[in-house]
């Protein structure tokens, strides 16, 4: 599957807008542990491990996630592959006992927002950040990202959006570091 995603720099004023305009589906929170592999550099090759614990309404989920480097010039765009896990620490154990290191935990609050068939919205409130807005479908193809990730940045830009953002919050935290 692959996730197209647009990312935008958010304040207060884009929030509201949101949660006036779109149907919320839930507040979460969540816990992103990523991992470095032994052998090969995710910084150089634009991919990522990660194990997500989400929490929302008294309940936990934790899932284990490949990203595939990015595939559009202009968004987040990425083949992904996710599995839920049942147990987050012995998977982190795993993956530590097969010789991936710990890089670090991106924590954030989201709220996810209906948009239309196949579209959300999350408002993002990233520790040691601040906040974004994501906008994200999914595809079973390459020939579908164009047109929607123009699709997208075009609703971000509707809610005021000016500035946008490819990196993850992973990348913008380790280039404060």
């Amino acid at each position: 599957m692959i996730e197209i995603e647009v990312k935008g720099y958010a304040d207060d004023k884009i929030f509201e807008r949101v949660r006036e305009d779109f149907e919320l589906i839930r507040r979460e929170y969540h816990e992103d542990t990523y991992f470095q592999h032994p052998c090969r550099d995710f910084t150089e090759t634009d991919e990522a491990l990660r194990i997500r614990v989400r929490r929302f309404n008294g309940h936990f989920e934790a899932f284990l996630t490949y990203k595939g480097p990015k595939i559009d010039p202009n968004s987040k765009t990425r083949r992904e592959i996710e599995v839920p896990i049942s147990d987050p620490d012995k998977h982190s154990e795993i993956l530590s006992r097969l010789g991936f290191q710990e890089v670090l935990t991106v924590e954030k609050v989201r709220e996810k927002y209906y948009v239309d068939k196949g579209i959300i919205i999350a408002l993002d409130e990233v520790e040691g950040l601040g906040k974004f807005i994501e906008i994200e479908a999914l595809a079973e193809n390459e020939r579908a990202v164009e047109e929607t990730v123009e699709r997208l940045r075009g609703i971000l830009k509707e809610l005021g959006v000016e500035r946008f953002e490819r990196r993850s919050y992973l990348e913008l935290l380790l280039e404060r570091r």
